[in-house]
């Protein structure tokens, strides 16, 4: 088998960086420690960009390497996105990735992410036959599954707390780069949403592909989102006096706000797509539903973004974004 520096691939020229959102100083026995950093890696074209810069946000226990390669060693998402000709900024969410994660500063963690777990959400038996794009190998023991599963982490017990301190570090990550769209996935959908009302200025779109729903939802294990579609509190208006008052309520920070909830054919997560584009529309978001067999794409899963076809699954998504921009003022 050929390492993978010698697979033939198409040749990119980028420019790339890194750098970190610091979290907050805290004051220790064994002296002053940081809580809660962000690690964000940004890459692109290497003779300017599209103007509004994309921010990718992964998803549950996972980091930002969901977004960089797939389990059979093709370049992920950003990567097309920079051949696209857009500047992306990848992060690795609090907790997660290279963003270090010490309970007794950041708070206890939830459970470890496991092989079970990984199988029901992104390839469950139930939908074995409509879900062809994944190609890859499905039993626990397999090389395919370990490469899905080894980058899984858990995500910290407290999901409010993880959400904002997620959507703060996002808030500020914005303020160095600009306005930007959002791109998130799954777990990090919610960060679209609170991120925006952090930071409503700079949010200029948000792609979330395969968020968490539907309103109101309780998931085992993990936590609830409380106050709608997210676990943290959001902005509404009039004011909620409890998180179960938001539904239908305006929400500031959305209103007029490019929304495109994406999803794929043989993904579970298609079921209440329409539930949650409705929950955005009357918090005053222009949201729809961006469902990949609609536009010819088929056989996808809740891991759409690194599936076989993933170079397919993101055109929809690029050419959405090209369209919000080409619609501003």
């Amino acid at each position: 088998m050929a390492a993978p520096h010698e697979v033939p691939g198409r040749a990119i020229t980028i420019r790339r960086g890194q750098f970190w959102i610091p979290g907050e100083r805290v004051a220790t026995p064994g002296g002053t420690v940081q809580r809660a950093p962000m690690f964000v890696q940004w890459e692109a074209p290497p003779d300017g960009a599209h103007p509004l810069p994309l921010v990718l946000v992964h998803g549950g226990g996972g980091q930002g390497t969901d977004w960089t390669g797939t389990p059979d060693g093709r370049p992920g998402w950003a990567t097309r996105f920079v051949e696209a000709g857009f500047a992306v900024y990848v992060v690795d969410r609090c907790g997660h990735g290279r963003s270090p994660y010490h309970p007794e500063v950041v708070g206890p963690m939830g459970a470890q992410f496991p092989y079970e777990a990984a199988t029901a959400l992104f390839l469950p038996d139930e939908v074995r036959d409509e879900q062809t794009q994944w190609t890859y190998q499905r039993e626990i023991g397999s090389a395919d599954l370990d490469q899905l599963v080894s980058p899984m982490g858990p995500l910290p017990a407290d999901l409010a707390e993880s959400q904002r301190l997620d959507a703060d570090r996002l808030g500020r990550l914005l303020d160095v780069i600009g306005e930007a769209v959002l791109v998130t996935h799954s777990a990090g959908g919610p960060l679209g949403w609170l991120t925006a009302d952090a930071r409503p200025d700079e949010v200029a779109a948000i792609a979330a592909i395969e968020p968490m729903g539907p309103a109101y939802a309780e998931f085992p294990g993990l936590g609830a989102l409380t106050w709608g579609l997210t676990s943290a509190e959001i902005t509404c208006e009039p004011p909620a006096q409890r998180p179960e008052d938001v539904a239908g309520r305006r929400i500031p920070a959305l209103a007029d706000l490019p929304v495109a909830v994406v999803t794929g054919g043989a993904s579970a997560f298609a079921g209440f797509a329409p539930q949650v584009v409705e929950f955005l529309a009357a918090a005053g978001a222009r949201a729809q539903h961006l469902h990949l067999p609609d536009h010819g794409i088929t056989g996808n899963g809740h891991a759409l973004i690194f599936e076989a076809n993933s170079d397919d699954t993101v055109k929809p998504v690029i050419d959405w974004i090209r369209a919000v921009e080409e619609d501003r003022p």
